[in-house]
């Protein structure tokens, strides 16, 4: 990669952008690991959120940086990066999350992220400056991941009716209000691993580009690290109120053992595309497992309207992101 001159003023200002759209990332992302421990009543809400930050910062212990190096080098093509792009790229996905918190819409932070990459790179220097194969990879698992989870879900939510079809109701209420503890943490745990790996993966390109750190490095600053668990984790404890109650109640009316399955569906995604560094959307990922849930019960369950309006959400993240990024960019040459 051709090392680009920018100055210590502009470095210092977008890595502080980059935290910026970490911490938004954990804010609007919180739903998504707390919404069926809060809506089932397990937990209160402001424990919910503490649980859930507590295990995002510390999957930093427990996941290789793979995502982090699919988004810094496997998205767009290293040598068309530069303070621009990265401003374009962080403006535009940082719009969409703002827009879509706002209405209370459960998006990708991920995706939003990775559109505005798009969005930047193609304004600079046309299609071409796309890495193929990592967006197809993206691409597929935005249908993939809320497919696995919604198989998963309704999987774990047929199994777990077998096993306990001679319980009473109320003994099964008070064993998986227990066990989904367990799983929400464990799907916080793989929000924490993917998400917070793809701001690692933004600074640490911007870091290259500046000549700061080698492109031959097998992994990023410890410090890069350490700062954006920290922040994903600290966006979490503040919570997005407006989309846990999408989440949590308009898909479908969830009880402890369905918030059980919808988030074990959930972490078990999560954990595979870590393992193999694809950077899935935790919002897809969650949605597909609570609406297999439901569906497993009976079809009329999910509201079916509510999650149409969520893919349609789904489907614009990528475009809309790319477009705002496009624009940043051309505005970024101006003032940066």
């Amino acid at each position: 990669m051709q090392t680009v001159h920018m100055s210590l003023y502009v470095i210092a200002l977008l890595v502080i952008l980059a935290l910026l759209f970490d911490f938004m990332n954990g804010f609007h992302d919180a739903a998504n690991a707390i919404a069926t421990v809060v809506s089932t009543g397990v937990l209160k809400p402001q424990q919910a959120v503490a649980m859930a930050a507590f295990f995002n910062v510390i999957a930093i212990l427990f996941f290789q940086l793979k995502v982090a190096a699919t988004i810094g080098k496997g998205t767009i093509d290293p040598s068309v990066v530069d303070h621009y792009v990265i401003f374009g790229a962080l403006v535009g996905a940082i719009f969409w999350n703002l827009v879509t918190w706002y209405f209370g819409i459960p998006s990708s932070s991920s995706h939003a992220l990775i559109g505005g990459l798009v969005g930047a790179a193609v304004a600079k220097a046309g299609t071409g400056a796309l890495v193929s194969k990592g967006l197809w990879t993206t691409i597929i698992f935005i249908v993939v991941s809320p497919l696995l989870g919604f198989v998963l879900g309704s999987v774990m939510m047929l199994i777990v009716s077998w096993l306990f079809v001679k319980s009473t109701p109320l003994k099964v209420d008070k064993w998986f209000r227990r066990l989904q503890l367990v799983s929400a943490s464990m799907f916080s745990l793989g929000h924490g691993g993917n998400d917070a790996q793809k701001t690692i993966g933004i600074i640490w390109m911007l870091l290259v580009s500046a000549g700061y750190v080698s492109n031959s490095d097998a992994l990023p600053p410890m410090w890069v690290v350490i700062s954006c668990y920290a922040s994903i984790g600290l966006g979490t404890l503040f919570g997005g109120w407006r989309i846990v109650k999408t989440m949590g109640q308009k898909i479908t009316k969830l009880k402890p053992v369905g918030g059980f399955c919808a988030e074990t569906g959930g972490a078990i995604t999560l954990f595979v595309a870590s393992h193999f560094g694809i950077p899935v959307s935790t919002t897809h990922t969650i949605t597909g497992a609570i609406v297999g849930v439901g569906s497993a019960q009976k079809m009329s369950a999910v509201r079916w309207g509510v999650a149409g309006n969520i893919v349609w959400a789904w489907i614009l993240t990528i475009p809309a992101s790319a477009f705002v990024a496009a624009i940043a960019w051309w505005i970024g040459l101006h003032i940066l």
